[in-house]
């Protein structure tokens, strides 16, 4: 007859993470991103949803919660793209604490299902007509040789350059 070992651990990931695990997330969050722009949004972002998430009453990490947290950053006037970013951090987040057997990956993948805010509204600032923009285009004299360099930035700077050099063109 074969005996159960008692020092057998059951390793059910955790419900409720505290500060070492969201650290350790959060370091393998940073370490997977390269541009160092990047790093600074999500260690922001991050940072942001750790000390909302240790402020609140001890809350599992699910998805209840991201939304929760989501309803805390809508009235505060951020944009429907800030807003959007740092769930994105807290998604990532959540999956790299799944990878290190943290969280269970049915509550990871609730977390994904989190929806962003959609993009409403106009661009903000003046923006030129189609016959604006051609007319600044052709306003440059190109008789003169200040004229031909601000004719090239114009074309340069919306994209018009030709890739290849052509037969009468100025």
């Amino acid at each position: 007859m074969r005996r159960k070992s008692r020092r057998k651990k059951n390793r059910r990931p955790k419900l409720r993470l505290g500060l070492p695990d969201l650290d350790q997330s959060k370091s393998a969050v940073l370490g997977s991103l390269r541009s160092p722009e990047s790093q600074r949004g999500y260690r922001h972002a991050i940072d942001e949803f750790v000390e909302w998430y240790c402020s609140e009453p001890r809350l599992s990490l699910n998805r209840t919660v991201v939304m929760r947290y989501r309803n805390h950053l809508e009235p505060r006037s951020l944009a429907a793209g800030t807003i959007n970013v740092r769930l994105a951090a807290v998604r990532r987040l959540a999956y790299e604490a799944a990878d290190a057997g943290l969280l269970s990956p049915e509550l990871a993948a609730g977390i994904r299902r989190v929806k962003g805010l959609k993009k409403l509204g106009v661009r903000l600032g003046n923006w030129l007509s189609a016959d604006e923009a051609r007319a600044l285009w052709q306003f440059p004299n190109v008789e003169m040789l200040k004229g031909k360099r601000d004719r090239a930035i114009n074309r340069c700077s919306v994209g018009l350059w030709p890739t290849t050099p052509r037969v009468g063109r100025s």
